[in-house]
């Protein structure tokens, strides 16, 4: 038996595809004879499943579980849940390693796969082996078994562990997604006031697109937080791994501020501790850190890359202006919006501040949003090459890490190559409006010597 994925769906971070159309119960099957295959090559014989709350779901997990078992894994199903209970579960269970059915922070009619085995994420290259050994039908056979196991008051216990927070009334947004559930047992045990909205699972995401991180699906939290007087409120994606918040006042608290306010107190307990964050985060992040004494580093976007990373430097802390955020302090290195949740409280707590009054001390900059473009395939890597290299022949002050980030008397912009799409993506941050439209201009006019215009879709 062959199995041939559709090309699309094999992602740099997870396979992932629309139900129906690129991705299938077939693809489902073949990803657990293929994972089942490798894991047993790598002496895995235990592996925990879980999946989100998506209509589609329970089917996809019971096609990847048969293949599971007829490559001879033992599948240990934990039910529905965010996809960091998934990744608790390798640590907390006999398991050599975890998949998770989940479509993540994408539309309804979207689901995949996140993929780990023996202590690390499965991605990049690793992925698009899993599709040449389906084609090549390389795959073991055998009968394993299934077992369902509950961890949810495990993995709630784990999340309250140590917790020092003071009792602050929040608001809490979990758009109907996976984490849900999960949020009302916490709640239950949580100090202080808590008002939760949307967490009864609901796949077909009735209230809002449930990705934080765009502006527009955080209105019923915000009017939620102003209509109480709340102290602030947070908000989750479809799978609970990326994490969104207000402050007292409705404004949105973005990824890299976030991260500034949890690294003072990691830094506190781990002083001159690495702090890592995406290259698209802004630079009074990167500023910050060092001044409470840290060592900041600007790495390449996407949750794996990040945990590998943090793994190589041994740092406690990273995030993504996506909204992953990952602590190795007190806590395993994965992305974990729930825990992520509880740290911010108990920062805010240790801060002696509210949250409305550290966002108000914050540096003001006027960047752009990230700004998105498609542009072919073949093109998009070749493009940022071709600017990265006129710049430095111009004697610009380049950061390379993840395409192309140029510092000037301004700010910065940056252009970089989308690993998952056909897209560049492009963003800039300066002091002032009339700073930040001068980067812009930048942009496009590297752009234009690579003869692209930047709008919704790039033409040639």
């Amino acid at each position: 038996m062959t199995h041939a994925f559709n090309p699309t769906i094999l992602r740099e971070y997870d396979i992932r595809g629309i139900v129906g159309d690129t991705l299938t119960e077939a693809d489902a099957y073949g990803l657990g004879r293929t994972y089942a295959a490798i894991a047993r090559e790598e002496g895995a014989r235990r592996i925990a499943v879980g999946r989100d709350g998506r209509t589609h779901s329970g089917m996809l997990q019971a096609s990847l579980v048969r293949g599971l078992t007829e490559g001879g894994i033992d599948a240990v199903l934990i039910g529905m849940g965010p996809s960091p209970m998934l990744y608790f579960a390798t640590y907390y269970l006999d398991v050599d390693g975890g998949i998770q059915v989940t479509g993540s922070h994408n539309p309804a009619d979207y689901n995949g796969f996140k993929l780990l085995l023996k202590g690390r994420s499965v991605f990049g290259q690793e992925i698009q082996g899993i599709g040449q050994r389906a084609r090549a039908g390389q795959w073991s056979t055998g009968t394993g078994t299934t077992e369902e196991v509950d961890i949810r008051e495990a993995y709630v216990d784990r999340l309250l562990e140590g917790y020092s927070g003071k009792p602050f009334h929040v608001g809490w947004d979990a758009g109907n997604g996976a984490g849900g559930p999960i949020l009302d047992m916490l709640l239950d045990r949580l100090p202080g006031q808590h008002h939760a909205i949307y967490t009864a699972v609901d796949g077909t995401f009735p209230n809002h697109h449930p990705d934080p991180t765009v502006e527009a699906n955080l209105e019923d939290l915000k009017r939620l937080v102003l209509d109480r007087e709340l102290d602030f409120g947070i908000a989750f994606d479809g799978d609970a791994d990326r994490i969104g918040a207000v402050d007292g006042k409705g404004r949105v608290i973005w990824g890299d501020q976030l991260l500034a306010i949890l690294a003072e107190a990691v830094l506190k307990d781990q002083p001159g501790a690495t702090i890592i964050a995406d290259v698209k985060a802004s630079q009074v992040l990167f500023d910050r850190v060092a001044e409470l004494g840290g060592q900041p580093l600007m790495w390449k976007t996407g949750h794996s890359l990040i945990k590998s990373k943090m793994k190589e430097t041994g740092a406690p802390l990273a995030g993504e202006m996506s909204g992953h955020v990952f602590f190795k302090h007190r806590w395993y290195g994965f992305d974990d919006a729930l825990y992520a949740a509880i740290r911010l409280i108990e920062a805010v707590s240790q801060s002696g501040k509210s949250l409305t009054e550290i966002m108000d001390a914050m540096p003001k900059t006027m960047a752009t949003p990230e700004m998105r473009f498609q542009v072919d395939e073949v093109r998009k890597f070749a493009i940022v090459d071709e600017v990265r290299d006129r710049l430095g022949a111009e004697g610009a002050k380049v950061d390379a890490t993840d395409g192309v980030r140029v510092n000037t008397p301004d700010g910065w912009w940056l252009l970089r190559a989308s690993n998952t799409q056909d897209v560049l993506v492009a963003r800039a941050e300066a002091k002032d409006e009339a700073g930040r439209d001068r980067l812009v201009a930048q942009i496009d006019e590297q752009l234009g010597k690579s003869g692209i215009t930047r709008g919704e879709s790039a033409t040639h």
